[in-house]
């Protein structure tokens, strides 16, 4: 069978208070369809500079969706069934340290997760795969939304480990001195299990996360409130808009890094051991290589 034309190359998921792209040209919208359920919301496809690009909103348009209720399963399966390649994810965040002032963008490299709700992973019946996630991030991404970011005048942090609660409460303050202690930089409520199924999905993962408080660990300033995280998000989105339509030119260039092999050793399962459902419901991640390991089989 033909493989389709890609559709598009960078996707683009958006958190709170980023709803829709700025920029995009011929624009359309598709509601595809998933093994997993639907999306959060139509993609919205069109072109940037002349890239392709597949716009999708997080929480749904009009913040419809909590970061628990997400499906982020069929988000990332239905960017990958358009042909994106790499994922940009842009989301709201509370800093764990002093140094990362709200209004500033921090990319983290690295993540904690403290999420018990959440299906995590494609290869849950039927099938096992055990993807390497020591580093989550893919670093030519990532470095692509830094130098986008520091171009458009933003104060951008490098680096640093985010921390994934379930929500939709914001952390007690015992919770957040522990995790303050724990060493990490930023907290927020919608990275994984996202970044965990780009990677098995073989797509390339960067987030920019837009710091809107200090969460309630910060003895001299308020508790954090939806207010004043609404108020610090109204100021950032027009950069973050700004960024992402930098460096969509960027991102689009030929992938070098190893996401896009990251299946290529994981899937343990016997390939006579993995049914005909599941070998429907998983062909668009495991097709090319069931097919090289039934060759290479005999």
């Amino acid at each position: 069978m033909a493989r389709r034309k890609p559709q598009a190359e960078i996707g683009i998921i958006g958190g709170s208070g980023l709803y829709a792209m700025e920029g995009l040209e011929r624009i359309h919208e598709i509601r595809p369809g998933t093994p997993f359920g639907r999306p959060s919301d139509a993609l919205i496809l069109g072109v940037i500079d002349g890239v392709r690009v597949a716009f999708l909103a997080r929480h749904g348009r009009g913040h419809r969706i909590g970061p628990s209720e997400i499906n982020y399963r069929a988000n990332i399966y239905a960017l990958k069934s358009v042909g994106v390649t790499r994922v940009i994810s842009v989301s709201a965040v509370g800093s764990m340290k002093e140094a990362l002032r709200p209004g500033q963008v921090v990319l983290p490299d690295q993540f904690v997760d403290q999420t018990r709700r959440r299906a995590s992973t494609f290869f849950d019946e039927g099938i096992v795969a055990h993807v390497a996630f020591a580093d989550p991030v893919c670093a030519a991404l990532s470095g692509a939304l830094f130098k986008a970011a520091t171009g458009e005048g933003a104060v951008v942090h490098q680096g640093g480990t985010y921390l994934c609660i379930d929500g939709p409460q914001f952390s007690s303050r015992a919770e957040s001195f522990v995790y303050r202690q724990w060493g990490v930089d930023v907290i927020g409520m919608t990275n994984l299990p996202e970044a965990k199924l780009a990677r098995e999905a073989e797509l390339c993962y960067a987030t920019m996360s837009l710091v809107t408080d200090y969460d309630c660990w910060h003895g001299s300033e308020e508790s954090v409130t939806v207010e004043m995280i609404l108020d610090t998000l109204r100021k950032n989105v027009a950069l973050a808009k700004r960024i992402l339509r930098a460096v969509v030119p960027v991102a689009a260039e030929p992938r070098r890094c190893g996401c896009g092999h990251a299946l290529a050793n994981a899937i343990v399962t016997a390939p006579d051991q993995i049914g005909a459902s599941t070998r429907k419901r998983l062909g668009l991640l495991i097709g090319r290589y069931l097919g090289a390991r039934r060759r290479a089989g005999g």
